[in-house]
C-alpha cells in the first residue's frame, strides 16, 4: 500500500516541509532507512542520520532547528515519537483489518458465537458458551476454554490459553504463549505435614486497553476476580498470582513477580525482576526499582529499590557512601595513630 505525505500529515496533524506528493510504502529506521519507506528522528543521538537518511518522509519535532538542509519531506508535529508510534498502530490495524474468516481445522463449539470481521486461525479451540466481539483476531493454536468471553478489537496472539470462565475486554493484545486463568497457588498445610490444594473457583479479569508480553502467567482468583485494570502494560515473562490487581496504566516490566491478594494502584513503574510480597498495598505513582524486593505496603508516590527494597533517595546516598568507604578507612586509621599520638604525648 502507498500513502502519501499529505495523507500521514492528517492522521498525525502535521505540517509539511516538502513535496506532499512524496510516497512511501514501508517504514525504516533512521541509520538504515531507504527511498520510499518513512522514519522518524527524536533522539539527539540520531542527529548525524537525519542529513544523511535516504528515507522519503521523515517525521520530526516541530521545535527542531535544522542545521544543514536535509533530501526528505518533513513533517513536523508537537511529539515525533507519539506520532510515529500513531502511525504504526494504523498501519499495523489497517493490515490485520484485511485478515478475517475461519481457517481450518479449528473448534468451535456449538453454543460459542463470534461477531463479524473476526479471525480464527488454524488449530484454535473455541469452548462452550464462548463470545468473541467484533473484530478480533484469535490466532492459530489459541485455547479459548468454556465460557470465556473477549470484547471488541481484541487480538490473541498464537498459542494463548485463557481457562474458563476468565473475561477480556476490548482492544487487548495478549502475546504468544501467555496463560491467563491457571491455578492460584494455594495449599493448606496439614497436621501430618502434607499439603492439601484450595480450589481455585474464580476467574482473571482483564479491562480495555491492556497489553500482555508473551508467556506471561495470570493466575485465577481463589474466589472472585485477579484484576488487570483499563490500559496496564505487561511485559514478557511476568508473574501475577491469585486475587492481585493491578492499576490503571501501570507498567510492569519483564520477569517481575507479584503475589497473592497484593494490590497496585494506577500509574504504578515496576522494574525488571523485581518481586512483591502478598497482601501488600502499592499506591497510586508508586516507583519500584529493577530487582527490588518489596515487603511491605507503600504509600501513593513512593520510590523504592534494593532487596529488601527501601527509599530510593536514602539508597542513592547510601551507594555514595559505599564508594567512598576505602578512602573513609584511611582516614580513620590516621585519626587512630593521631589520637595515639597525642595520647602518648600528653601521658609523657
Amino acid at each position: 500500500m502507498t500513502f502519501p505525505a499529505s495523507q500521514i500529515a492528517l492522521l498525525i496533524n502535521g505540517s509539511i516541509e516538502g513535496k506532499s506528493d512524496t510516497a512511501v510504502t514501508s517504514f525504516g529506521k533512521i541509520e538504515e532507512a531507504k527511498e520510499g519507506q518513512l522514519t522518524f528522528f527524536a533522539n539527539p543521538k540520531y542527529e548525524e542520520f537525519l542529513y544523511s537518511t535516504k528515507a522519503s518522509i521523515v517525521v520530526i519535532n516541530e521545535a527542531y532547528e535544522l542545521k544543514q538542509p536535509v533530501t526528505a519531506t518533513l513533517i513536523r508535529v508537537p511529539d515525533a515519537y507519539t506520532a510515529f508510534a500513531t502511525l504504526l498502530a494504523k498501519y499495523q490495524e489497517i493490515m490485520q483489518q484485511q485478515l478475517t474468516g475461519i481457517q481450518q481445522p479449528s473448534y468451535i463449539a456449538k453454543t460459542a458465537v463470534h461477531g463479524e470481521n473476526v479471525f480464527i486461525g488454524a488449530f484454535a479451540y473455541l469452548g462452550e458458551n464462548v463470545k468473541i466481539g467484533n473484530n478480533s483476531k484469535i490466532f492459530p493454536n489459541a485455547f479459548i476454554g468454556d465460557n470465556v468471553t473477549i470484547g471488541d478489537s481484541s487480538i490473541i496472539h498464537p498459542g494463548v490459553k485463557i481457562y474458563h470462565d476468565c473475561k477480556v475486554g476490548n482492544n487487548v493484545i495478549i502475546h504468544a504463549g501467555t496463560v491467563i486463568g491457571s491455578d492460584g497457588f494455594g495449599f493448606a498445610p496439614q497436621t501430618d505435614g502434607s499439603l492439601k490444594k484450595v480450589p481455585q473457583i474464580g476467574n482473571v479479569v482483564i479491562e480495555d486497553n491492556v497489553e500482555i508480553g508473551a508467556n506471561a502467567t495470570i493466575d485465577r482468583a481463589t474466589i472472585g476476580s485477579t484484576l488487570i485494570k483499563s490500559g496496564a502494560k505487561l511485559d514478557n515473562l511476568i508473574q501475577i498470582a491469585h486475587n492481585v490487581e493491578i492499576g490503571q496504566s501501570t507498567v510492569i516490566a519483564a520477569q517481575a513477580g507479584i503475589s497473592g491478594s497484593t494490590k497496585v494502584g494506577n500509574g504504578v513503574l515496576i522494574g525488571g525482576q523485581a518481586g512483591l510480597a502478598g497482601h501488600l498495598q502499592v499506591g497510586d505513582g508508586s516507583k519500584i526499582n529493577a530487582q527490588a524486593g518489596l515487603g511491605k505496603s507503600l504509600k501513593p508516590g513512593s520510590s523504592v529499590t534494593s532487596s529488601p527494597a527501601y527509599d530510593y533517595g536514602q539508597a542513592i546516598r547510601s551507594q555514595a557512601v559505599a564508594r567512598n568507604l576505602p578512602e573513609m578507612e584511611k582516614r580513620i586509621k590516621e585519626l587512630e595513630m593521631l589520637v595515639r599520638q597525642l595520647l602518648a604525648e600528653k601521658i609523657s
